[in-house]
């Protein structure tokens, strides 16, 4: 397999459980030396596509490439090439932490200096410490090291930065760019919106089992509509509030309910705009809490795809 072919090739991936189908016909691609964010709302299918990725479950249809290679056939070809941290962790709950660290380099052919890596992600206060009494922080530290140690061409990382404290975030952060600027792919995973914005390269997003958008960053929030007005209200919407200011704005403004007391306004967003949705407030006996004007983010863009917000 040629180098310049995708780090991830994903074609018509079918995965169920019992009646339910959990990833409906997916096709995606991760470009290599990238940092690739895979989003979606609990239960899209997004945890079941990286597990086929890894390794761990076989494709009921379609096809999986990881660096060439079929991730269940080609399995011993494939696991020195690359690096998994699991959101559980993947350590024995009574091992000591860098014992942890130290057994999985000797695993590998070239490991990365285990000393100069529990440094850099923080780990030296905690290394004698056993992993059950780890704060999820540390352990989330711990797993990104076993993940990384092995010096991968392509590691998975499944929500990197959750229970860490703002300063381990940030260092967190640096390390997978400097990872990808290494020349190593990274494709993770995350319920912190501004984590992939700050960190993606190309973003994929997925619901009900299927692709509904990719892009970069800019090319999700920008997309035509540069602008947004989002509208709280001090009570809950009278029923049928979406449609009637729809029809107020009138096109290209799209308006999307995210909850039952706001809505985001999309599309030429400017004063004049504004001014209309004030006017239909007024109109509706609708009693704004606030009313601001901005640029679409991350956030907007993930609610108008899939309604829902990317929780924990």
């Amino acid at each position: 397999m040629s180098a310049s072919a995708p780090a991830v090739q994903v074609d018509g991936l079918v995965m169920r459980y019992a009646d339910k189908v959990a990833v409906d016909e997916l096709s995606l691609v991760v470009d290599r030396q990238t940092i690739t964010a895979v989003l979606g709302p609990n239960g899209a299918g997004k945890t079941t596509t990286l597990e086929t990725c890894e390794g761990y479950r076989k494709p009921q249809r379609g096809t999986v490439r990881v660096l060439g290679l079929d991730p269940v056939r080609d399995r011993a070809d494939l696991l020195p090439r690359i690096g998994v941290m699991l959101q559980g962790g993947g350590a024995w709950s009574g091992v000591r932490a860098m014992e942890m660290l130290r057994h999985v380099a000797r695993l590998h052919a070239e490991p990365l200096d285990t000393d100069l890596l529990a440094e850099r992600l923080g780990l030296g206060d905690c290394g004698k410490t056993p992993y059950r009494r780890l704060s999820g922080g540390q352990q989330q530290r711990l797993g990104l090291a076993m993940a990384v140690v092995g010096r991968p061409e392509i590691v998975f990382v499944d929500e990197p930065t959750a229970g860490m404290d703002p300063a381990a975030r940030r260092t967190t952060w640096a390390l997978l760019q400097e990872l990808r600027d290494a020349g190593v792919t990274v494709v993770l995973t995350t319920h912190y919106m501004d984590e992939a914005e700050q960190l993606a390269d190309q973003i994929h997003i997925i619901d009900h089992g299927r692709l509904i958008a990719s892009g970069s960053p800019l090319e999700l929030t920008r997309g035509g509509t540069a602008a947004t007005i989002r509208l709280v209200v001090t009570r809950p919407f009278p029923p049928g509030s979406p449609d009637l200011l729809q029809r107020s704005l009138g096109d290209p403004t799209e308006v999307t309910q995210l909850d039952e007391r706001s809505l985001l306004v999309t599309g030429p967003a400017d004063g004049s705009t504004l001014a209309k949705v004030s006017r239909w407030c007024e109109d509706n006996d609708v009693l704004p809490e606030s009313l601001t004007l901005g640029q679409r983010n991350l956030e907007d863009v993930f609610l108008q795809l899939t309604g829902r917000e990317l929780a924990p």
